[in-house]
């Protein structure tokens, strides 16, 4: 059987080639793709060949193929229907790149519920990431939050985090558009000038060195300042004089390549990933979805997508679809 993926061959550049599928093994599903997301922030640096060589190894995808920085098949959001293997005719959600069918361990094709439709589990990867952001920062009821950054991490975190008892939660972004959707979700938002003070928990989301920054001017005493953004190879130089050490601030580091601690020995990586897709039967993330290119055509339209052109809005989460 023929398949088409997406590759990154250079800085910018995307196409489609084909590839002939091997012989489906017992423990494989073959899965005819529905819709894939694509996570603009990684791959972005993916396209752009500004994965760190340092970091070769622990930004692989599960199911990539090639090797930085080119030529690659990189992405993880992958909605589709096995065509043959265990649970035939089920509709799953897959850690694969941009791919028309594909083969993958039964083991990894985690079920979307049935509240979930595709488009919206497109969002499962992000949604994953949310939920190990929490593990890692454990937010309390009646703790203040500010989340710096309204992308798709950014807004899945403040989401959840809204929903915990007392707790204030507050996004800022440079993008006001981003404000209604935010307030949809629970959150109050704010320009980052207009940002409140005194924060318990900051979770910057921004993949900016300059957010990071304004993090540490929004802190309270104690605060907790739990990084989830990735900088690729720039650096971030921040001030770590004046308040940071009587304030006793913390930064914590959050991947979603490893388990947070607090869960490690609890939950399992299918598990997790399955309750992230639990998490997405709510239909106000429907807004974070979009625009939608067909796979025929996202060769060109991908560098676009990943880094839209200066004054165009920047999408929160576009999906591929496959006819």
């Amino acid at each position: 059987m023929i398949a088409r993926a997406l590759w990154s061959t250079a800085p910018g550049r995307a196409e489609l080639r084909s590839e002939t599928l091997p012989e489906r093994a017992p423990d494989q599903a073959l899965i005819r793709t529905l819709i894939t997301g694509i996570s603009r922030g990684t791959e972005r640096l993916v396209l752009q060949g500004r994965v760190p060589e340092s970091q070769y190894p622990v930004m692989r995808a599960p199911l990539m193929a090639g090797d930085f920085p080119f030529p690659v098949k990189y992405g993880y959001s992958a909605v589709g229907i096995i065509e043959a293997g265990a649970r035939e005719g089920s509709r799953i959600f897959c850690l694969h790149p941009h791919q028309d069918r594909f083969l993958a361990p039964v083991a990894m094709c985690i079920p979307v519920p049935d509240a979930v439709p595709s488009e919206r589990a497109a969002l499962a990867a992000n949604m994953e990431t949310a939920v190990n952001i929490l593990w890692d920062a454990r937010p309390l009821p009646g703790e203040r939050v500010l989340v710096i950054g309204a992308g798709v991490v950014g807004l899945l975190t403040a989401y959840l985090i809204a929903q915990i008892p007392g707790t204030e939660v507050t996004v800022t972004d440079i993008d006001p558009s981003r404000r209604a959707l935010t307030q949809s979700l629970g959150a109050a938002f704010s320009a980052p000038e207009d940002a409140p003070g005194e924060r318990d928990l900051i979770i910057h989301a921004s993949a900016a060195p300059a957010g990071l920054r304004h993090a540490l001017s929004l802190c309270a005493f104690e605060a907790r300042i739990v990084e989830a953004s990735w900088f690729g190879d720039r650096e971030c130089p921040l001030p770590l004089g004046e308040a940071f050490h009587a304030k006793r601030l913390s930064i914590i580091s959050t991947q979603v390549g490893a388990i947070a601690p607090a869960m490690r020995s609890r939950r399992t990586y299918a598990e997790r990933l399955g309750l992230a897709l639990s998490l997405l039967a709510d239909p106000r993330l429907d807004a974070m979805i979009g625009p939608e290119t067909a796979f025929d055509a996202l060769p060109a339209a991908y560098p676009a997508l990943l880094s839209p052109p200066l004054g165009a809005p920047a999408p929160l989460c576009p999906i591929v679809t496959y006819r």
